[in-house]
């Protein structure tokens, strides 16, 4: 059997909801779709091990009912539970490959309504925070119109994207 087949059956598999974090080992393979929503993977390549969040809105309006920060449905949370891993496992934020993917418009005929932007500032502050936080992101695929499915292999921090849309900034 060679290390390819073996590897794909000891994978974990994981789907990312809006909202949703995972961070984990090599043998994690990390899966997502986004519209307006914007995905950010974190990977240290000696460490071998990253995460991927799924947020759906820039900042949330104060703590989870536990009075932690732990709702992944906003950026501002989701960077605070990287945070609490990059803690655990001792690392630090430039130690990273960063990517960030999506915020695709979803309304592209209702430019006026600010509401309707959301997924302008879902990309506005993730950037915001990630070099507030001292990540330099290496790759992105941001904007345009349409959604788009990230899958992220944490056991070499690769990342594949299908775009269907139209080209983003």
């Amino acid at each position: 059997m060679n290390s390819q087949v073996a590897k794909s059956q000891e994978s974990k598999k994981v789907f990312l909801p809006p909202g949703g974090f995972h961070f984990g080992d090599h043998s994690t393979v990390i899966k997502t779709l986004l519209g307006s929503c914007v995905a950010i993977t974190l990977w240290h390549p000696l460490l071998m091990v990253g995460g991927m969040c799924h947020y759906m809105l820039p900042k949330r309006r104060g703590l989870d009912k536990n009075g932690y920060e732990s709702d992944g449905r906003y950026a501002d949370a989701a960077m605070a539970l990287f945070m609490r891993e990059l803690a655990r496992t001792g690392s630090h934020p430039w130690e990273y490959e960063v990517k960030m993917f999506g915020g695709g418009n979803q309304f592209p005929g209702h430019t006026g309504c600010d509401l309707l932007r959301v997924s302008d500032h879902n990309i506005d502050a993730g950037r915001d925070l990630l070099a507030r936080y001292g990540f330099s992101i290496k790759a992105e695929h941001l904007g345009g119109v349409g959604h788009r499915s990230v899958t992220f292999d944490v056991s070499n921090g690769k990342t594949w994207i299908k775009f269907d849309g139209l080209t983003g900034r």
